[in-house]
Order: structure tokens, then C-alpha cells, then sequence
């Protein structure tokens, strides 16, 4: 599903970063799904760039680089509007409610309940527990409930493009998400507990009914945030800081940026909903871990109903994936072969797309072509990152363990008081912490030093770090068996004393795990975003989430492995194939990766779907 490269140089990069005759929102306020207004900027009679030797400002007074500063100036970040950190906002609060929910599932899936609890709350010494179905059970249903959640996604954009727009979209699977939130609640319920059939059953039906609601929610809101930036600022422009040197202010870092501070923002939710319901499952009971998430995301609606005139929204366009696919199938007519090693080489070829552009179709393009060539070069550009995230079920699978099997590992260890299913949240302490380190130190430095540290050297170094983390849980693994009483099977029943290990030894995957996420997590959303056409950005984002569901279907089958003796086999095993991810991953992008600039400034398209965008017509 890919081709050669794009065909534009620095000119016609400098070129696309002065304003085109697009639509453009104006400002973030009036720009909604009910009021479509827009602004034309200049058109192809101003001063282009490329044509002239000197950068030239517009009619706002900005200054658009020329060919030669687009290669040489350094590149900074531009201001975040505000609306976007309420958008962050909500999704800290989504996020408080989805791990504050899911923290304690495997304690309530696998453990009984402690002697004389009827809530599952076991005290200081004990361990929570509610239907005891065994750590099996426990991985399998987590398991499902992650891979449901993250399959929902592509109806939620679905709809969100063709039907009824990103925010819209949004509330309507906040409703949804709230129904599942009350029926998991029910499950908790002492009387329902007392009964553990009817406990799985209504627990099963809210986990479903949940991720329906999460999945609506997940692949808009990201695209959201990031896009209450560039509605008011495209393109690429000149900055002269206070030094006196020449900068470029770049949109696609400002939202890196942006999704840097939406990833804090979601950590600093769970890692409060995390921390706040172990200990009310422990103290309490499992209704009360069950119940706080459920309050906290009720100022998710409250939010975006008060936002609701604030945030600049692009409506939805209608049948844009399906001319999409049709265009991808007119592409691929005589070119697939018996030989598949041919078929690759063909997908890849230089003409893959230019053939199927309307300009060279002429009379003879097909009545559903309402589009144009910019167009083509945007679904081409959204499809390359889409084989760009088919190496991400393989990171996934390693970040995955720390969700399941390391919460277990952690109970089999000296917990010196710790709930086992608190550990695990030096991943999004380490996040806050590094998160702003990595966008004020380490990113600037890299730009300062002339290292252009790309999404796809970020992606590539997430795979590395996902790696190394397996290596450090596999060695912690190893050494429980061999130093614990129990041998290999430290998780049994029968076992009464831990291994003498120190649980926080956990710290070095954990560690290890979150900046992976900041550079491979991170990256993804925002090459979504950035690689994506206009109007199918929740599409594509869905298909980046969409990995998640098949990592843990693919953990699924190493369900088997999950249990002891062969977790030092889980974990090793998992290590080995997020290397070979890696390394594959780079060996087949690493071409595309010298195209990052010449991907990011395409020309805007003028086609907008069935509908209406910002005041332009119909196609």
C-alpha cells in the first residue's frame, strides 16, 4: 500500500507554506459544524516563495520562509491556544475514569473474596479480591476489554467523518461510556458479588457496553485538540526571537508539542484514578473504585457543553473513505501478481498514484472522481502512515504486559505494604516527570545540534526502549523463581511467602516502558494527525488505535504463557519480536523518512465531501 516517493522539492514545500486559495477556518470560535464560515486568503496572483528570492509577509503580517530557510532555520513551537487545554482537560478526565475503572480488574476478576468482606476490601496486610477466577481469567478478560475498546474506534470515527462530525460524535459516546460506568458499578454491588455468575454476567455486559463508548470517544478527541491549533495558524511562518535570530515557526512541532502535554495530561489522569481506587478497593470495597471513576467523568460532558461555541470543528464530509478505497482499487487494477515479491514492487512504484489523478484520467475518469490530484497525493500520504502503524501491534505487545502479567508479577514479590496494582504507576509518574523534559530539553537540544530527530527515528526508538523493558521484567522473573520459596510457581495458592525481592525493582521496566511511549505513543497520535487527509482524520487515528486491538488479540494466544512456570518464556519471547519489530520497522521506512517534510506541506485539497466544510462547495 505504498509507492514512490512524493514528488515535490523545497521549492514547492516553501511554496505550499504561503497561503493557497483554501479554505482556512478564521478563528477557533465560530468555526462549527452549524456555522460555516470561513477565509479566503490570497490567491495565486500573490507573490509565490518559490519565485521570489525573499520571504514575503501576508496580509496578517506574517513572514513565510523561502526554499533555502525552510532547509536551514531552526524550527520552534508556536503558542497553544487555550481551547486546547480544555480539551486536554476533558480527556484527563475520560482517562481518570477508564484506568481508575480498569486498575482493579484483574484483583476483582482473579482473587476470592478475603475472609469476612463482602465488598472485596481486604485491609492493610490482605489482598482485594471478588470472584476468584484465577489469573488466567483475569489476563483473558482484561485481555478482551482492552482489544474491544480499541476495536470500537473505527465505528466511532466512522460516524465521525460521514455522519456526524468529531464533537458531536464525542458527546454521544460520553452517553454511551456513562451506561457502561453504571452497570459495572451494579456488578460491584455486595448482593451481586455474593453471587459470582450474575457479578461475571453484568460485569461482561458493562465492559462491553463501556468500550463501545471509550472507542467512540479515543479516535475524535485527539484530532480535536490538535486541530484548535492549526485552524489559526496552517502553515509554516518566520519568528525572530529575541536574539535577533531568524526561526521557523513549524505546526507540525507545535503538535508535537500539543500531543506531548495531551499525553500528560492523560497520564496524570490515570495515574491519579489508578492511585486513588487501590487503595479505595483496598480500604473500601471494589464499589467504591467503581463509583469515583463514574463522577470524575461526568465533567467530561459538562466541559464540552460549555466549550461548545468555542472550539473550531471541521463537520463531517460524508463518503470520503469510499472514494478513498476506490480510488486505492483503481490504483491497484494490473498490478497485483501470483508473485508477491512483484506485487510489493509494483505497489511501490513511482507512477502507483500519479496514474489514477484526475488531470491524467481526463474524460475518462469515473463519475465518482469529484475530487482533485491534491487530493490523491493526501490519501497517498494517509495510507503511508497507515503501513507505518501495521509494525505497532508488535510494541503494543510489550506494553501491554505491564496492564496484566506485571501486576501480577508484582504480587508475588515483598510488597512492604504496597498494593501489588499500585506499582505499576511509576509509568505515568516517570511520564509526567519526562514528558517536559523531553519537550524543554532534549527535543530543542537535538534541533539546536542540527539532529533532526523525526517521527520515524522517534517510533524506531520506542521499539528499542519496549524491548529493553521485556529484557528487565524477564531477569526480574528469572530471579523470582530462583530466590522465592515457592520455586516456579510463586502465584499458586499454596504459596504463603513472597520471593525476597523488593517490588520496586519494578521501577527499571517501568521506566524503561514510558519512554517508549514518548517516543513511539507519542509519535503515533501526531503522525495521525499530521499524515492523514483533513477529512479523514479520525478514520486513520482509529486505524493507529486499531493496533492496540490487534495486539492483544495476538496476546490472546499468549494467554498460555501468562501463568507460572512459563512467564520467564513470556516475557523473553515478547522482548525477542519487539527488536525484530524495530529493526524491521526501520529497514522498511527509513526511505520515507528523509520524505517528512515534503509529506507535511502538500497543498491543502479543495475537495471537502458530500457536505458542506467551512462555507466551500460540495463535492
Amino acid at each position: 500500500m505504498t509507492s514512490g516517493p512524493i514528488g515535490l522539492d523545497l521549492a514547492e514545500v516553501s511554496k505550499a507554506n504561503v497561503p493557497q486559495l483554501t479554505d482556512v477556518p478564521a478563528a477557533p470560535g465560530p468555526i462549527n459544524e452549524k456555522n460555516e464560515k470561513h477565509l479566503i486568503i490570497p490567491d495565486e496572483s500573490s507573490p509565490s516563495v518559490s519565485d521570489e528570492k525573499d520571504a514575503f509577509p501576508d496580509a496578517d503580517g506574517k513572514e513565510y520562509p523561502t526554499p533555502e530557510e525552510v532547509e536551514t532555520l531552526r524550527r520552534v513551537c508556536g503558542t497553544v491556544p487555550w481551547s486546547a487545554y480544555t480539551i486536554a482537560f476533558v480527556e484527563l478526565c475520560e482517562r481518570f475514569s477508564y484506568y481508575g475503572t480498569t486498575v482493579v480488574f484483574v484483583n476483582f476478576i482473579q482473587n476470592p473474596l478475603p475472609e469476612g468482606s463482602t465488598t472485596g476490601e481486604s485491609g492493610t496486610d490482605g489482598q482485594s479480591g471478588a470472584l476468584g477466577l484465577g489469573q488466567r481469567a483475569s489476563t483473558g478478560l482484561s485481555t478482551f476489554n482492552s482489544m474491544w475498546a480499541y476495536c470500537m474506534p473505527l465505528l466511532g470515527a466512522y460516524m465521525a467523518d460521514q455522519y456526524w462530525g468529531r464533537y458531536k460524535t464525542i458527546q454521544i459516546s460520553i452517553g454511551i461510556a456513562l451506561v457502561g460506568h453504571i452497570i459495572l458499578i451494579i456488578a460491584t454491588i455486595p448482593s451481586v458479588i455474593a453471587h459470582p455468575h450474575g457479578a461475571v454476567a453484568a460485569f461482561s455486559i458493562g465492559l462491553i457496553i463501556f468500550g463501545v463508548g471509550v472507542g467512540g470517544f479515543k479516535p475524535n478527541v485527539s484530532p480535536l485538540i490538535a486541530e484548535q491549533y492549526e485552524a489559526k495558524n496552517p502553515k509554516q511562518y518566520i519568528k525572530i526571537q529575541k536574539s535577533g535570530e531568524r526561526t521557523i515557526v513549524d505546526p507540525v512541532m507545535t503538535v508535537s508539542r500539543i500531543y506531548m502535554y495531551f499525553y500528560l495530561m492523560i497520564n496524570l489522569g490515570a495515574l491519579a484514578g489508578q492511585i486513588g481506587m487501590v487503595y479505595a478497593e483496598k480500604y473500601v470495597g471494589f464499589w467504591l473504585s467503581f463509583v469515583l471513576p463514574t463522577a470524575m467523568f461526568l465533567c467530561c460532558p459538562v466541559v464540552m457543553f460549555l466549550m461548545r461555541n468555542k472550539y473550531a470543528r471541521r463537520p463531517p464530509t460524508g463518503s470520503v473513505l469510499a472514494k478513498a478505497l476506490k480510488l486505492w482499487g483503481l490504483a491497484m487494477k494490473g498490478r497485483w501478481s501470483i508473485d508477491p515479491i512483484r506485487t510489493v514492487k509494483n505497489l511501490r512504484a513511482d507512477d502507483f498514484w500519479e496514474h489514477v489523478k484526475p488531470s491524467h484520467l481526463g474524460q475518462n475518469k469515473p463519475a465518482w472522481m469529484t475530487f482533485d490530484d491534491i487530493w490523491v497525493d493526501e490519501v497517498r500520504r494517509g495510507l503511508k502512515a497507515c503501513t507505518v502503524f501495521l509494525w505497532y501491534p508488535v510494541y503494543w505487545l510489550a506494553y501491554n504486559q505491564m496492564i496484566n502479567n506485571m501486576i501480577s508479577q508484582a504480587a508475588t514479590m515483598e510488597l512492604h505494604g504496597a498494593p501489588n496494582d499500585l506499582i505499576n504507576n511509576i509509568d505515568p509518574i516517570a511520564l509526567v516527570i519526562f514528558i517536559p523534559i523531553f519537550d524543554i530539553v532534549v527535543y530543542p537540544g537535538l534541533e539546536r545540534m542540527g539532529i533532526r530527530f523525526t517521527p520515524l527515528k522517534k517510533i524506531a526508538w520506542g521499539f528499542a526502549s519496549a524491548s529493553a523493558s521485556m529484557i528487565a521484567a524477564c531477569v526480574t522473573q528469572y530471579y523470582i523463581y530462583k530466590l522465592g520459596a515457592c520455586g516456579d510457581h510463586p502465584s499458586s495458592e499454596d504459596c504463603e511467602s513472597p520471593a525476597p525481592i523488593n517490588v520496586w525493582v519494578q521501577t527499571i521496566p517501568y521506566l524503561l516502558i514510558a519512554f517508549s511511549e514518548i517516543f513511539a505513543s507519542i509519535t503515533g497520535l501526531e503522525y495521525a494527525f499530521t499524515k492523514a487527509p483533513k477529512n479523514m482524520r479520525s478514520v486513520v487515528t482509529s486505524v493507529f488505535l486499531f493496533m492496540s486491538a490487534i495486539s492483544y488479540a495476538i496476546g490472546e494466544a499468549f494467554v498460555s504463557l501468562s501463568a507460572d512456570p512459563l512467564l520467564i518464556w513470556n516475557y523473553g519471547v515478547i522482548a525477542v519480536l519487539a527488536a525484530i519489530g524495530g529493526t524491521g520497522f526501520w529497514a522498511a521506512h527509513h526511505k520515507l523518512d528523509k520524505q517528512e517534510d515534503k509529506m507535511n506541506f502538500i497543498p491543502e485539497s479543495s475537495f471537502k465531501g458530500r457536505k458542506l466544510s467551512y462555507g466551500g462547495q460540495a463535492a
